[in-house]
C-alpha cells in the first residue's frame, strides 16, 4: 500500500515539477489575478460612492424612479456573469486542452 501511494506522489510530484504544469499555472494566474483585480476595483469604487457620495448615486436618470446607484448595483450583477462567461470561454480555449493532456499523463491513458 505504502509503494503504491510513494508512486502517486512521486508522479504528481513530477507533474508539478514540469513544465507544462508550470506554464499552465502561468497562463491561469496572468487571467485570473488581472481579472480579480479590475472586479475589485470595480466593487469597491461602487461602495465608497454608496459610502460618500450621496448626492451623485441618488441622482435620477430619465426622470423616473432609477437612479446611479441602481444602475451601478446592477452593474455589479451583470459585471459578474460577464466576467464568469469571459472567463468559461477562455479557459474552454486555453486551460482545458493542456489539463487534460496532463491528466492523461497521470493517469497513463490514451490521449
Amino acid at each position: 500500500m505504502s509503494d503504491m501511494r510513494d508512486r502517486d506522489l512521486t508522479t504528481y510530484r513530477d507533474v508539478q515539477l514540469s513544465p507544462d504544469f508550470s506554464e499552465l499555472r502561468r497562463r491561469f494566474r496572468r487571467f485570473v489575478f488581472p481579472m480579480t483585480a479590475l472586479f475589485l476595483v470595480w466593487y469597491f469604487v461602487y461602495v465608497l460612492l454608496a459610502d460618500y457620495a450621496h448626492g451623485f448615486m441618488s441622482h435620477r436618470i430619465g426622470g423616473g424612479n432609477i437612479t446611479v446607484a441602481l444602475l451601478f448595483g446592477l452593474g455589479q450583477f451583470v459585471s459578474t456573469f460577464a466576467i464568469t462567461m469571459i472567463y468559461v470561454r477562455w479557459a474552454d480555449r486555453r486551460i482545458d486542452p493542456d489539463a487534460e493532456k496532463l491528466r492523461h499523463q497521470i493517469e497513463g491513458a490514451p490521449q
